[in-house]
């Protein structure tokens, strides 16, 4: 990186973005959502682990099995949005290591040990979900993450019926798609760097 990226690119990114809870009519092509996957995928993790899975429901089928999972609050948010990401962590994720970090042969054995996979699983996939909503910002898609979720019922009506997916745990969903200004309210404060950061 030589230059710092333009204002109106840190706007959408971060000055501007807000959590947004209704959704215009737009459509948002399946094409589109593999390009902010394909985007999202080259933020770091630990050793290159990439524990974070995706489930992207954007049929009427899909968003049915999702609702009854869905505290009543966030019911109208998921139905409405074109998109809902249930965003999931591989708790098996080392399996993946000769794949994903080849020239250390040992590196699976880095995650393996008691309480190793759990931790550096989920610390790095909800690091890749962040990602995720800064891919679909630099892409023009709006983000809606929210928790209100049973996740141990969405983990078995959409993970434990398939050895491919048995081993996912939900952390939280992501609404995406083109947001309105309903329901979203006026700015609130951050913390200042004198209360939020320590420099040594």
């Amino acid at each position: 990186m030589t230059a710092p990226l333009a204002d109106h690119a840190l706007d959408t990114l971060f000055r501007a973005a807000r959590t947004r809870y209704a959704w215009t009519e737009e459509k948002v092509p399946e094409t589109l959502i593999r390009a902010v996957y394909d985007l999202a995928k080259w933020g770091s993790t630990s050793a290159n682990c990439s524990p974070a899975r995706f489930v992207f429901i954007g049929s009427a089928a899909g968003k049915e099995k999702l609702k009854p999972f869905l505290e009543r609050g966030n019911v109208e948010k998921a139905m409405t949005a074109p998109w809902t990401v249930i965003i999931a962590t591989d708790m098996k994720f080392f399996d993946q290591m000769p794949k994903l970090f080849p020239h250390n042969p040992g590196a699976r054995e880095w995650f393996t040990g008691e309480g190793k996979a759990f931790d550096a699983g989920f610390r790095n996939a909800t690091l890749q979900a962040a990602y995720l909503m800064m891919a679909a910002r630099s892409l023009g898609l709006d983000c809606g993450p929210m928790s209100g979720f049973d996740k141990a019922g969405v983990d078995q009506a959409f993970f434990a019926d398939n050895p491919e997916t048995a081993t996912w745990q939900s952390n939280f969903l992501c609404n995406l798609g083109h947001g309105t200004d309903q329901g979203v309210h006026d700015r609130l404060p951050r913390l200042s760097f004198e209360d939020a950061c320590r420099i040594l």
